[in-house]
């Protein structure tokens, strides 16, 4: 371990490391069945979410296996957020050009994504995407870790503690239990979703102020301790206040890999003739669009993760950017192979890094977990979405303090900094915030008399980014 992975070099243990991929894992699992939910219409059960669940496991250890033995980076891959949703709705949309089945173009959607890991291949091996990192002003590389904080939290406080009941939904935190403006219209408005509310928020609270208690303690297990008491938490309450069982999924799950079911439906099932049909104009407009996005996705999970806790230069470069990079694109590739969509470094890895991951031994651990959750993911389906809140928002209040990085002096940097700040838990997308904050940087350089301090690929990224937010919707 120590000749693979340098574990004094980098001041860890394999203790450490492990624990830091046990953490990762557990604010990340929900991608597992969530991905699959979300790419299939929630047909849960049928053959194409049997091979989707599959392929998301498999694709995901694939891209952190490159990411631990490549790079020796503590980052976790899967498919990414947003880009699930977005590859969704295009496989809705070549259905209803084409008239074929779901599944058909389920298959012509892959092409895309397919195309899309064999161009950041090429791109990474020719150090294209480095040369992009680099071109990223300073102002928006500061940005980027308070801005995720943001969004951390937003999603913490937010979206990954929705709750449904028969009254309608989803109903979150912040909108609905704090503020709503007395218990009473909160009852009224959640219906029998109300206790679940309340449950939601004493376990989230709990372990949020679980691990920063035990962080100040000097505890390197604090999120993922904070996280198992808050699931104890929630499953007393489930069967004390709620009367039911967060166990029950248990008996009557399957562990056994659903392989028959990706070898039908995914696996290497690519419907090139079904492309052609939608029209290669829209073709490479895709193509083009899942690229800016899952491209600079990964670029601002990586910068601000690794300067959260000092893996960069003083010009804020990461250290073997180039093999983090070909990480995902042959994550992008492997997904696109097995029936998954994009595969790009998950935000969720800070909470691993916050434990004291530091080398590729937690991302080999976490990619081994995805890969046990072929057989065991009704158990990781048992983990509360209010424990995954307690770590997204107490990593996302660690990284807010890179803010004060910042020279407030300097136009230049706070500018782009803060519309990133507020644009990116807005948007939820961390590549149109970085978009935002480089069209911001370069307009200001432009009307202020300095253009020439503008390199030639910012203004080619910046111009790139306002075809994407004004002809590519």
């Amino acid at each position: 371990m120590e000749k693979i992975f340098k574990l004094k070099e980098n001041g860890t243990t394999v203790r450490t490391e492990i624990v830091a991929g046990l953490t990762t894992f557990m604010t990340m699992a929900y991608i597992i069945a969530l991905n699959p939910n979300l790419l299939t219409g929630f047909d849960v059960g049928s053959a194409l979410w049997n091979g989707v669940f599959l392929a998301t496991c498999i694709a995901s250890a694939i891209a952190m296996f490159v990411m631990a033995f490549l790079a020796n980076k503590p980052f976790a891959l899967a498919p990414g957020m947003g880009l699930n949703s977005f590859f969704a709705v295009v496989v809705a949309n070549i259905a209803a050009l084409t008239g074929m089945t779901y599944v058909a173009s389920f298959q012509a959607a892959l092409v895309i994504i397919l195309i899309e890991g064999i161009v950041f291949i090429v791109l990474s091996l020719l150090n294209v995407r480095e040369k992009i990192v680099d071109a990223i002003p300073l102002g928006v590389r500061l940005g980027i870790a308070p801005a995720i904080s943001l969004m951390l939290m937003n999603i913490g406080l937010g979206s990954n503690a929705g709750i449904y009941s028969e009254e309608g939904g989803p109903f979150y935190v912040m909108r609905d239990f704090f503020g709503a403006l007395t218990p009473s219209v909160a009852q009224k408005t959640m219906g029998s979703g109300y206790p679940a509310m309340v449950l939601t928020v004493v376990t989230m609270f709990l372990g949020l102020f679980v691990m920063v208690i035990l962080a100040r303690h000097g505890v390197k297990a604090a999120v993922l301790l904070g996280m198992l008491c808050a699931s104890v938490v929630y499953w007393i309450g489930s069967f004390a206040f709620l009367h039911t069982n967060p166990f029950e999924s248990l008996s009557t799950a399957s562990f056994l890999p659903p392989v028959k079911d990706m070898v039908d439906t995914t696996l290497f099932k690519f419907n090139f003739a079904g492309l052609a049909e939608v029209g290669w104009f829209t073709v490479i407009t895709l193509i083009i669009t899942f690229c800016m996005i899952d491209m600079f996705d990964t670029i601002g999970t990586l910068v601000g993760t690794a300067s959260q806790v000092g893996m960069v230069d003083e010009n804020g470069n990461m250290v073997k950017m180039k093999e983090a990079l070909l990480a995902d694109a042959v994550g992008t590739v492997a997904g696109a192979c097995t029936g998954t969509s994009t595969v790009t470094t998950f935000i969720e890895s800070t909470a691993g890094v916050e434990a004291g991951g530091r080398t590729g031994l937690t991302a080999l651990t976490t990619g081994i977990l995805f890969l046990a959750c072929m057989f065991i993911a009704p158990v990781a389906a048992v983990i509360p979405a209010a424990a995954t809140s307690s770590a997204l928002i107490y990593v996302g209040v660690l990284m807010f303090k890179g803010l004060s990085k910042l020279d407030f002096n300097d136009i230049d940097q706070v500018l782009p900094a803060a519309l990133m700040v507020i644009g990116m838990p807005i948007s939820g997308s961390i590549g149109h915030a970085i978009g935002i904050g480089m069209i911001a940087y370069t307009v200001l350089k432009v009307f202020t008399g300095r253009a020439k301090e503008v390199s030639v690929l910012t203004y080619v990224i910046s111009a790139l980014f306002l075809v994407k937010f004004f002809l590519i919707v």
